[in-house]
């Protein structure tokens, strides 16, 4: 899930009601062993309690107990910290948008992890990569992600590899067709600092250097990026409705067939695939000369520092990231695995037939943002491109991307 740009009341109001009725340690947790908890994001698709019964079964000294966060990550980012801004213990394993690992690592709020207790060198290694900050690990690779583009098979010959091709089909198609050119999430959410991101990333360009410290925004790629969007909302090749839309309204608009391109992640292929049949296939983001980035999505395993049984902790998480519960994770979960192994596997691929490409896009891929303050790095980010996306006719992409690098030196100089 992807957070919304309100997220402050949602932090008071979490600070208020989730604490009340833990132990507040007071001082960093310890490396022992007992039972601990799993904070994540809801179970909407009912496969991890089986995973965690079976630890449980194994282990009946060092059972884990799910505790399951609401569905939208602004909010289980809030209970989060609530919980460890109040030096809790409540919280043993914790489950991460991986945009958070630098915050969390930076604020003190997780411990450090020891390499060589985890397969690493078999995970994607771009994956690996949003785990590590500093120099150091900090969490462990459970689920990855990356944007796909969507597209109509029986409207489209062959997909587009740069947004001028794009341009050209979707123009193309919706001149002869009573339909949609190209959506996107464009609402002023955190799917618009994704998909800025990816624009920028797709123009040859990076908005911060690889540690946080500084930004690497060249104004000439960021106007790129912006004038990609702005023109093709100008020129309604890109639908005026991406301006609304979440992945939920592009999934819906692509599958009902409203669309011939949209941007989405690999959970709309399935859904796509019980409406459109083989009507419609996926391939990497288009980019300025070329196939172009996605931004990595996914969920890190990280441990509380508050926590009294770390070693339990660490020990869970490795066995939760093993390859035969990451196979789980596809199978039983429909989340892309972080194991490159099987991505190549010939019975996946027939199952999930997006899986090279996705494994390609991830290759690709690079995190959003990294930074201590990601928070107010995407704010600032988000509300740069909705106001130029707004009014497209008369914003200045180059004095929006202008602004933004200024907005983002200052919160870098004050992190």
């Amino acid at each position: 899930m992807l957070r919304p740009l309100s997220f402050a009341l949602v932090v008071v109001l979490a600070a208020g009601c989730t604490v009340a009725g833990d132990e507040g340690s007071g001082e960093k947790g310890t490396g022992g062993t007992g039972p601990i908890t799993f904070a994540t994001g809801r179970d909407t698709t009912a496969y991890l309690q089986p995973l965690l019964d079976r630890w449980n079964q194994a282990h009946p000294a060092e059972k884990v107990t799910l505790l399951e966060l609401p569905e939208a990550a602004d909010e289980q980012r809030a209970q989060m910290v609530a919980n460890l801004q109040a030096q809790s213990n409540r919280y043993d394993v914790l489950g991460l948008d991986v945009v958070w690992t630098a915050e969390f690592a930076e604020n003190g709020w997780i411990i450090p992890l020891e390499r060589g207790l985890f397969p690493l060198d078999r995970f994607l290694p771009p994956v690996v990569d949003t785990a590590v900050y500093k120099g150091k690990l900090w969490a462990v690779p459970y689920t990855s992600n990356a944007g796909l583009l969507y597209y109509r098979t029986d409207l489209i010959k062959k997909p587009p590899q740069t947004w001028a091709e794009l341009r050209d089909k979707a123009r193309e198609v919706t001149k002869k067709r009573d339909i949609g050119g190209y959506a996107a999430q464009l609402l002023a959410y955190e799917g618009l600092t994704v998909n800025f991101s990816e624009a920028v990333q797709s123009a040859g360009g990076q908005i911060l250097n690889h540690d946080g410290t500084e930004v690497t925004l060249d104004p000439a790629k960021g106007k790129i990026a912006l004038d990609f969007l702005m023109q093709g909302l100008r020129e309604r090749w890109i639908t005026g409705d991406s301006l609304t839309f979440k992945e939920e309204e592009t999934r819906l608009a692509f599958q009902d067939g409203k669309l011939a391109f949209a941007r989405n992640w690999p959970h709309a292929y399935g859904p796509a695939r019980a409406k459109l049949g083989d009507r419609f296939a996926v391939t990497r983001l288009p980019g300025l000369n070329g196939q172009g980035s996605s931004s990595l999505g996914g969920t890190n395993l990280a441990v509380s520092a508050y926590s009294k049984h770390q070693q339990t902790a660490q020990q869970f998480i490795r066995y939760f990231t093993s390859l035969e519960n990451e196979r789980r994770v596809l199978t039983e979960g429909s989340f892309p695995p972080v194991w490159t192994e099987l991505y190549d596997d010939p019975a996946l691929i027939k199952r999930f037939p997006y899986l090279p490409v996705l494994k390609e896009s991830i290759l690709a891929a690079k995190p959003r943002p990294v930074s201590a303050n990601y928070n107010q790095v995407s704010l600032v980010i988000a509300s740069s491109v909705a106001k130029a996306l707004a009014d497209p006719e008369n914003e200045s992409a180059d004095d929006v991307a202008a602004s933004m690098k200024s907005e983002l030196e200052e919160i870098i100089r004050t992190q």
